[in-house]
This record gives C-alpha cells, sequence and structure tokens, in this order.
C-alpha cells in the first residue's frame, strides 16, 4: 500500500462522521456547480435539529435539491447564480437568497480574505489517482481558493465524475484534505440536455454567426440560442476557430468534433479551450473525461478581462432578459424575482471589446409570454422598478434579437434608442417611440 493509499484509509470516514465537525453559525461552502455534495448533505440536513444559522454556500443548484433546504429554521441557504431550482425554493418557498459575484475575482475574494471565512468545504472530486491528487472534475472555479482558506476540507469521491485535465488548479492533493468521504457508485451527476433552440433564438444565431471570421475565438453562455450557434457552426465553412469560455457547454462538442474550432490561431492555450466549469448533458460529460481539446482553469484565468483581450478578434454571446432604451441590460431579474445571476458577463462583455476586432453580443428574443398567456416585449423603455443592471450602457455592444443585429456602443441615446426601437417586435414599436419622446431620447426626424 503506498502512502497516499495509507493516508487515503486514514481519512476516509462515513458522511455521518465527517460532517460532525460542522457547528452552529459555520460557514459551509458546497463548492460550484457538479460539485455540490449529495452524501455529504443528507448527512448535515439530518443534523437540524441540532445546528442553528449555518450558512451554506453553492453556485448554481443543480439536482437533486439539497436537503439542508427543507430546514431553513437551521440553514440559510446562499446561491451564486440562479437555476430553476433556486428560482423555485425562493419564490415558492422562501428559501435561498443571491450571492452577487465578479467571477473572475472570486478566487482573489477566498485568498484576500474579502468573502466570509469557510470554516468547512464539502465538495464532489474524483476518485483518487497514483500521485495522491484528487480531480475536480467539471467545477474548477475559485474551489481550491476556497480549500486553501478553509479551516476543514471534505471530499466527496464520485466515481462518476470526469477527469478534466487542466491547466491550473484542477485537482487537490490528499495532504490538503482532511476527510473523505466516498459516494455509491451509482450516483449519477445530473443530466442537462441543452434545450433545442426556437424558431427565433436559430434567426439570432445565424444573425450573430454571420460577424464570425475564421479564426475568431469564441464564449457561449448558456441557453437555446448559444447552442443554436454551436450547431451553425459546426455546419459552416468557418475554419481555424477557438475557444475560451467560462461554460463549456454542449455546443462547444459539436464545434470541436466538426473540425470547425481548432484552436491553431489562438495566441494562447493553442488547440485547447480553457473553462472554468461543465456543465450540460452527458454526451458533454463523456467529451471531457481525459480530452486534452479542453482544458480546466480557474476562474481567475478564464474570466479575466486581461486575459481574454490577448485574444484577438474574440466573439462573446450572452443571453439577456431585457435591455431598455437607454441600452442597459438586464440578464438576471424580473422586478424584484431573482431568475439568473451575473455570473461571467460582466468580465466577457468588457473582455470581448478590448480584444483586437473583438465583439460583444448581447442576445435575446424580441418577446416573451407571460403566466397569463399575454405577449411581452423584452426591449422596454425603462426596466420594472426593482430590476437589476447587469451590463450598464456604456459598455453595451452589439444587441441582437430575430429583428437584427445592431451595434450601439459609440452612440448617442437618441441613436441608440432609434436602433433598439428597430429590433423590437413591430407590435410594440409605435408605443417605444412613444415613450422615447416623453425620456427625451428621440428625434422627430427619425425614421418611424
Amino acid at each position: 500500500m503506498s502512502r497516499f493509499s495509507r493516508e487515503y484509509s486514514q481519512k476516509c470516514v462515513p458522511a455521518e462522521e465527517a460532517v460532525k465537525v460542522i457547528k452552529s453559525g459555520d460557514v459551509v461552502d458546497y463548492g460550484f456547480f457538479n460539485g455540490k455534495p449529495v452524501v455529504c448533505d443528507i448527512a448535515l440536513a439530518a443534523r437540524h435539529e441540532e445546528l442553528r444559522d449555518v450558512e451554506i454556500h453553492v453556485a448554481v443548484t443543480l439536482p437533486p435539491v439539497p436537503e439542508v433546504v427543507k430546514h431553513p429554521e437551521s440553514f440559510v441557504y446562499h446561491d451564486l447564480q440562479f437555476s430553476k431550482i433556486s428560482r423555485v425554493l425562493q419564490r415558492d418557498f422562501n428559501v435561498g437568497f443571491y450571492y452577487p459575484i465578479m467571477y473572475h475575482q472570486a478566487p482573489s475574494w477566498f485568498r484576500e480574505g474579502v468573502a466570509p471565512h469557510r470554516n468547512v468545504v464539502i465538495c464532489t472530486v474524483c476518485p483518487m489517482d497514483a500521485h495522491g491528487y484528487f480531480n475536480l472534475g467539471l467545477h474548477n472555479s475559485a474551489t481550491l481558493a476556497a480549500m486553501e482558506e478553509s479551516d476543514c476540507v471534505i471530499v466527496e469521491v464520485n466515481p462518476n465524475l470526469p477527469v478534466c485535465p487542466g491547466g491550473a488548479e484542477e485537482a487537490v492533493h490528499i495532504s490538503a484534505v482532511d476527510y473523505v468521504v466516498e459516494a455509491p457508485a451509482d450516483l449519477a451527476l445530473a443530466d442537462l440536455p441543452s434545450p433545442e433552440p426556437n424558431e427565433q433564438e436559430r434567426t439570432i444565431a445565424e444573425l450573430i454567426v454571420g460577424h464570425i471570421k475564421d479564426g475568431s475565438c469564441i464564449q457561449l453562455g448558456i441557453g437555446g440560442m448559444p447552442n443554436a450557434v454551436g450547431k451553425i457552426i459546426a455546419q459552416s465553412d468557418l475554419k481555424n476557430l477557438g475557444g475560451h469560455t467560462e461554460m463549456l457547454s454542449d455546443a462547444y462538442v459539436d464545434m470541436i468534433e466538426s473540425g470547425r474550432m481548432n484552436g491553431s490561431k489562438k495566441s494562447l492555450d493553442r488547440y485547447r479551450v480553457p473553462y472554468t466549469f461543465a456543465m450540460g448533458s452527458k454526451r458533454l460529460y463523456d467529451f471531457v473525461d481525459n480530452n486534452p481539446a479542453a482544458a480546466s482553469y480557474p476562474a481567475d484565468y478564464t474570466n479575466d478581462p486581461r486575459v481574454i483581450a490577448q485574444l484577438d478578434n474574440f466573439i462573446s454571446i450572452n443571453n439577456a432578459l431585457q435591455v431598455d432604451l437607454y441600452t442597459q441590460v438586464n440578464a438576471e431579474s424580473l422586478g424584484t424575482n431573482q431568475v439568473s445571476g451575473n455570473g461571467g458577463m460582466w468580465d466577457f462583455v468588457i473582455g470581448s471589446q478590448w480584444s483586437k476586432g473583438g465583439k460583444s453580443f448581447i442576445c435575446l428574443t424580441s418577446t416573451f409570454t407571460n403566466s397569463k398567456g399575454e405577449l411581452q416585449s423584452r426591449i422596454l423603455p425603462t426596466f420594472a422598478p426593482g430590476s437589476i443592471t447587469t451590463i450598464p450602457r456604456h459598455m453595451t455592444d452589439y444587441v441582437v434579437t430575430e429583428y437584427g443585429a445592431v451595434q450601439v456602443r459609440a452612440q448617442s441615446t437618441w441613436k441608440r434608442a432609434e436602433l433598439m426601437i428597430s429590433i423590437a417586435h413591430p407590435d410594440f414599436r409605435e408605443n417605444l417611440i412613444k415613450e422615447a419622446e416623453a425620456m427625451k431620447i428621440w428625434r422627430h426626424s427619425n425614421k418611424k
């Protein structure tokens, strides 16, 4: 038995034993995305009668629903990036708080003591290798930084987690771990297939692809529209594309496997796609397992605008919920209802504009149907009270709906209003003009 194996055996305990280290008032980090523990969460929730005011921090709540949220008298739940589960928990059960974050700064928040001190970090990892390392799998982000600064590190070993080759900070050594908990061999990951794009999203994707040229470096956000971009690129004549992103999604599998994205023209990480977390279908998870085509990095590398700016012709593509006539972007909330989060949008919006030949695209369908069956415009005169401005107007570059792609950067308020109205749904344009006139950002000589 090797030294590492002996140390593993000494630290391997049942989940119920490991979580005994947690006390009332502690701050417990559940990691990022697929790093959220399952077995340890169940064990910790079972202690709810003896614990109070334990803070749980996580980023994107993926299935299964955490057991601790069922005991709000004992656990305070924080999510750094809302998911569908997070929305339901807050809306219907008044459980959970959003935790705004500047993603590229996350590792430094831990190391410099800006973030609340983590008493305990519990994170899912791959089985230990022969050198004593646990690969972090699909969730690099700021995991190692949190572990470094915590009082106690508990790893939950999931044999189904893919081993993800990395550029940096993609693994933790057994010597830095206090407890090892083994998850059942049949504990599956959340399989999250990319939604199929609708007709409007495919139109938006086609408009964006028209701005991409050979050798461009691409970042995609989450959703049907970015997935459509990947599929269209995979079937296009584009070549020698590169990738650099925070989220590795199924769309990248399409682009890489088609041969369109090979990374040969990049100035950094040639032939590889750096990412800080991967989230999607089993197909994606099988693709990244021991695959050198992609490289796991911490968020202070993938999302640092200064790194992004070094990649020429960088194309950043992100979704939004609403854009107003001032070209402020809301990608987070509908009024006071938290829907998503800012994530790394700011990082890539500014980084792409610092890139030589780079462009940032904010995408949204022109309308949506509310719960009453009413058609609503996503292009608004102003946001409803309580809505969040994710990207301020002076940072907005291109805005795209199914009615067109317009560049609003370096334009005045009246020109921005004109451009935004031109890509709004036709049924709402006359009212938007009236509102723009009342807001004094419309010229009567403008086209109608």
